[in-house]
């Protein structure tokens, strides 16, 4: 019955230690992916501040009241 109890435990600890590395890679994974999104996110914010600033113009103020108010 100890025999028994000791290969149990064995064959537990083998599925532990194959879950653990299959996590590792997903997390390896989904590393590389957030490291893509943010450099296409600070590629976008550059982008987006780029055309704004061209379209406002030289003398636009970005604080200026409408001529309504």
């Amino acid at each position: 019955m100890n025999d028994d109890r000791i290969i149990e435990l064995e064959i537990k600890a083998a599925y532990q230690e194959d879950l653990l590395q299959a996590l590792n890679k997903i997390v390896s994974e989904q590393q590389q992916q957030i490291q893509r999104l943010e450099s296409t996110c600070q590629l976008l914010n550059e982008r987006i501040k780029s055309v704004s600033t061209e379209g406002m113009g030289n003398d636009a103020s970005v604080d200026e009241v409408p001529p309504h108010y």
